[in-house]
């Protein structure tokens, strides 16, 4: 599964939303010999809607943070606001709570400091446990891929050609198919601890990442299973709009109906599409996944197209238009329609509604996500992030227009 970022830079913090969150006290007094006396960052959610910056100057070691949250909430420490932005430099993770807390180390680093105090911390080092093997037999592929992204990115601030970029894209792609199944064992062994650890808000913070490879029932059937205080968490109510979400872009709701210029400037309105089987493809220029599946959606197009079926490609470009239109060109897509999904990042970061966003109104949280609408308008088939898989897609698709 792969998430709607780019393949090479992911953010390092996201935003958490809820109401009604009354926040309480919090010192966190750490003592860690050997860190050079200079500025420590910490950011980490001050409330509903608000995600903060702290810093302190660390001296011999030692430094204080003070500072109030409404709950257990994870916080970054880190000595680089740059590195920190692309998860490189010294990064420490620790969970806050209202409470007296401790942060101990003994090599003069933040991320092997340990945090004392802190329930939600203890369970964090449960699932650290929990994970550990997985996370060691994993890291010299990690590693691999973090060395070679370097020289990918290094390759594009030289301003290299699509050509020479392609070996890179494809050895980082085959680094990452490698990767998956250490990934896999770890979303196992979190659902298993989400599973005996219902009141935790460690389990909530997880599920938020585990609805992207989660069908409907599973995630819904996992958050039903935590506790009250816990679904009514920041992150709990984070969830909770991420399954209503997934819900509108599931089999048995009715699709939103969108209109929306295509790539040719010519108006694309789903509700033209009625008495068809339409797909959906969300995708992308950088989604690697997406392009290597362009071939099989095409094919999958010239069986079905005079049999009452349409694609519509709904892209994640809406930054960079002119690699969409490339993309769509170099693998013979202009086949059916194609749109921008209608992301506004400047109402994003401000917490505004984007009602344009075309993924929003089918919970699109990774790529490729297909959604297979039938004749009526009524959702039959979801395959991807929060789906079934491609076999499953083929399956339905002969199922419902034949060989």
């Amino acid at each position: 599964m792969h998430i709607r970022y780019s393949l090479f830079t992911l953010p390092l913090f996201i935003t958490l939303a809820a109401q009604g969150q009354t926040s309480k006290p919090f010192t966190l007094t750490a003592s860690i010999p050997g860190l050079a006396d200079r500025y420590v960052y910490m950011s980490y959610p001050k409330g509903p809607d608000t995600y903060g910056t702290d810093s302190v100057m660390a001296k011999h070691g030692k430094f204080v943070f003070k500072g109030n949250v409404p709950q257990p909430v994870e916080a970054r420490l880190y000595l680089d606001k740059q590195e920190a932005m692309y998860g490189k430099g010294d990064l420490g993770s620790v969970f806050l709570e209202p409470a007296a807390l401790q942060l101990k180390g003994t090599d003069g680093t933040l991320k092997n400091a340990k945090l004392t105090g802190s329930k939600a911390q203890q369970d964090q080092d449960v699932l650290t446990a929990m994970n550990a093997d997985v996370q060691a037999r994993l890291k010299p592929h990690s590693d691999s891929f973090n060395t070679l992204n370097e020289e990918y990115i290094a390759a594009i601030h030289a301003k290299k050609s699509e050509a020479e970029l392609k070996p890179y894209k494809e050895t980082l792609e085959g680094i990452k198919e490698r990767m998956e199944p250490y990934y896999e064992e770890m979303q196992r062994n979190t659902r298993t601890f989400i599973d005996k650890h219902p009141d935790s808000y460690v389990s909530v913070q997880n599920l938020r990442w585990l609805v992207s490879v989660l069908t409907l029932p599973e995630a819904e059937a996992a958050f039903n299973k935590l506790t009250p205080r816990i679904r009514a968490s920041m992150d709990g109510k984070s969830v909770a709009k991420e399954l209503h979400d997934l819900k509108m872009g599931s089999p048995g709701a009715v699709a939103y109906v969108f209109s929306r210029a295509d790539i040719n400037g010519k108006i694309v309105n789903l509700a033209d599409y009625k008495g068809k089987y339409v797909m959906l493809d969300f995708w992308a220029s950088w989604c690697v996944p997406c392009r290597k599946g362009n071939p099989h959606l095409k094919s999958l197009y010239m069986a079905y197209k005079d049999k009452g079926f349409e694609i519509i490609g709904v892209s994640d470009d809406d930054s960079n238009p002119a690699a969409w239109k490339k993309a769509v060109d170099q693998d013979g897509i202009g086949i059916w329609r194609h749109v921008l999904r209608g992301l506004d990042m400047k109402k994003r970061d401000k917490h505004l509604p984007n009602p344009e966003d075309i993924s929003d109104h089918f919970g699109i949280h990774s790529l490729p996500t297909k959604i297979l609408i039938g004749p009526d308008g009524k959702i039959i088939g979801r395959y991807g992030g929060g789906g079934e898989d491609d076999d499953a897609m083929d399956k339905k698709l002969k199922e419902l227009l034949g060989a």
